[in-house]
């Protein structure tokens, strides 16, 4: 028994902070997002190059995003009724098919009505894979280990979104050309969605997690009224959305500043986006430490808020005072990363704000992290033509400053503290009974 125990604290998946039984699945959504990443950085100006204004393409990606945050804010209650892993192979298959819509029938011959139509639908996909999988984590992760876990979530996820999708990007468009990159992103979406489902065997996964008695109708209800019953959530929400508002905002019209105005070329644009985000992945898993030591709080009010609200007009301001600077425009893009990471405690924070409803708790945050997904670009929409991008470059800062506000208002509850130490102290005691009864076997 006492070997056993020690093989497991010796696995260096836990020790690095990635719950052993689900180290495929974080393999499988890196593969997945990077997928989904590959147009993150050249789908806007290619549009354009088609002959699609950019107030087009800002409201295709605005109501994709409405998708998105509708599917966010579904895969919390779905997780609860289906099982995760379930939940996970829906949004697999959304996105593959629509996908192939999307190509076949919008892209190929330039059909802007039908792009919409099928990007809009794949919008479902990725949120159920991936926030399904965020539940899982959840549920099965002890708390004392959730912020190294968020943060290793959040590596993967943008490690592939845009990360490492549009560095991909970068060398497929020269080499297969556009069409033939958005093709190879389909394969590495379904790679990375088998991965994951099909080698991650940790039993939570395909359970249901709500009680037998709990129907579709009240798990709906019960992750929208837990705004109202826990208003913590809501302001966790509000968070999430101005957490990435502006990275999807960026996709919109950074794309044009760089290659227009500061002087870079589109495959140097997709290079600066993958080094700005590599920054992120690399600050997602710090800050999830810090938040094991220091507090998610502050972590995320100081090092997200404030940092970003510093970040932003620096990424904008500095390479366009020293254009064709490369390495300057890298040094301001990481640090715009960085902030952007330091909000990655919110997925281990809002699990012990509301360690009764976890799914639920998470929901509202995927609801915030997909609502960014349009918020963003709609504030370009609606405010680059009051004052162009400078505008918006300080409405996000602003924003910035208010999520930092908010966010001290985030506690977790004695109450909550104490079920926390309840359910832990019965998982280890069963734990221990399970082992000891292999030792006797």
């Amino acid at each position: 028994m006492q070997t056993a125990a020690q093989q497991e604290k010796q696995s260096l998946a836990d020790r690095i902070g990635i719950p052993r039984p689900l180290l495929w699945g974080f393999i499988g959504l890196l593969l997945f997002m990077i997928g989904d990443g590959v147009e993150a950085g050249y789908l806007a100006p290619f549009l354009e190059g088609q002959g699609h204004s950019s107030t087009q393409v800002a409201l295709l990606f605005t109501i994709y995003g409405v998708a998105v945050s509708l599917s966010s804010w579904l895969s919390g209650p779905l997780s609860d009724l289906w099982g995760p892993k379930k939940v996970m192979w829906v949004g697999l298959w959304i996105w593959g098919i629509f996908e192939v819509f999307f190509l076949v029938f919008g892209l190929q011959p330039n059909n802007y009505p039908m792009m919409i139509a099928a990007y809009t639908a794949r919008g479902l996909g990725y949120p159920l894979f991936a926030y399904g999988f965020l539940v899982w984590i959840a549920a099965a992760t002890p708390a004392r280990q959730l912020g190294s876990a968020a943060g290793w979530f959040w590596f993967a996820f943008s490690g592939g979104l845009p990360t490492l999708g549009s560095l991909f990007a970068s060398f497929a468009i020269p080499r297969i050309g556009e069409m033939g990159t958005f093709w190879s992103s389909l394969a590495l979406v379904m790679v990375g969605g088998l991965v994951a489902l099909l080698c991650t065997h940790e039993p939570r996964g395909t359970q249901r997690l709500s009680p037998p008695d709990v129907t579709l109708k009240q798990a709906m209800f019960g992750s929208i009224s837990i705004i109202w019953r826990e208003p913590k959530t809501l302001i966790a929400g509000l968070v999430r959305t101005i957490n990435t508002s502006s990275e999807y905002a960026f996709l919109v019209i950074m794309p044009g500043v760089f290659t227009k105005v500061v002087g870079f070329s589109l495959e140097q644009w997709l290079q600066l986006l993958s080094i700005v985000f590599l920054s992120n992945i690399i600050f997602n898993l710090l800050s999830g430490m810090m938040a094991d030591r220091f507090g998610p709080r502050a972590v995320v009010a100081v090092g997200g808020g404030l940092g970003a609200a510093i970040s932003v007009p620096l990424f904008y301001y500095v390479p366009l005072s020293m254009p064709h600077n490369f390495p300057i425009a890298a040094a301001m893009g990481i640090l715009y990363g960085a902030s952007l990471a330091a909000f990655v405690p919110l997925s281990g924070l809002m699990p012990q704000v509301c360690p009764k409803e976890k799914a639920a708790a998470l929901s509202i945050l995927g609801l915030g992290a997909g609502a960014s997904t349009w918020v963003g670009p709609a504030i370009v929409t609606w405010f680059e033509g009051w004052h162009g991008v400078e505008g918006v470059i300080w409405i996000f800062s602003g924003l910035y400053v208010l999520s930092a506000v908010m966010t001290l208002a985030i506690t977790v509850s004695p109450e909550a503290r104490a079920y926390i130490r309840r359910s832990e102290a019965v998982s280890q005691s069963d734990r221990e009974a399970a082992m000891h009864a292999a030792g006797n076997q």
